[in-house]
């Protein structure tokens, strides 16, 4: 096994490889997907930012109290996008406002700016399923299916990886801040490899999303 200050970089390759790939097809893509190849820029660009600040021993977990309701910003765009025939827009607008107003104050009252956003992040990943899951169940239907024009096929594949990603995360999530506070560096460590597993299987079904665009 890499050593742990090695680890966190190489986990990111496979994020820097579908965010290469998603700016040089950028524009051959139909709106839904421009909208999520947003949320791949900006999970690099704050992944990113996160290593270069974990590499010079500065906390880095502010970032994370701005990256994930901006990130769920994003996400609740491309699904609003997606289901924009079949769900109110009213509910998406309803749930992001609650949803920002919780984050805030989770950051500065409950939590706090310099520990692990535990809270926001296990609520995003119910939210995340929730949705992920009444997707999946719109794209089974027959009758969505001959008019969506194949861009399903697509979706399909990164709703997958959401889904996979999220739920297997939701318990280290919800016990992210109690992992890094009480618990050995070691099995930290071997937490965060878990996370980085199910990571690489969700980049990789963005990757073969994205690669399975629709053409016309």
């Amino acid at each position: 096994m890499p050593s742990s200050k090695w680890l966190i970089p190489i986990s990111c390759i496979p994020e820097f490889i579908v965010t290469g790939y998603a700016i040089a097809i950028y524009g051959k893509l139909k709106n839904e997907l421009r909208l999520f190849c947003w949320f791949i820029f900006l999970s690099c660009a704050v992944e990113l930012a996160t290593v270069l600040l974990w590499w010079f021993h500065k906390n880095n977990l502010p970032l994370h109290h701005v990256y994930v309701p901006a990130g769920f910003f994003i996400l609740l765009w491309f699904f609003k996008s997606v289901l924009r025939n079949y769900i109110d827009p009213r509910i998406f607008n309803t749930v992001l406002i609650l949803f920002l107003v919780f984050s805030i104050i989770n950051s500065f009252f409950i939590q706090g700016l310099f520990t692990f956003d535990s809270n926001a992040l296990t609520v995003e990943s119910v939210l995340v399923i929730i949705l992920s899951f009444f997707t999946l169940n719109i794209a089974q239907n027959e009758a969505v299916k001959e008019v969506a024009d194949g861009k399903f096929k697509s979706i399909n594949w990164i709703n997958a990886g959401l889904l996979i990603y999220f739920s297997s995360n939701l318990l280290l999530f919800y016990f992210g801040d109690v992992i890094n506070r009480s618990f050995p560096i070691y099995l930290s460590q071997y937490s965060w490899i878990v996370h980085g597993f199910f990571s690489l299987v969700m980049y990789s079904s963005f990757f073969i999303g994205l690669w399975k665009r629709p053409t016309t």
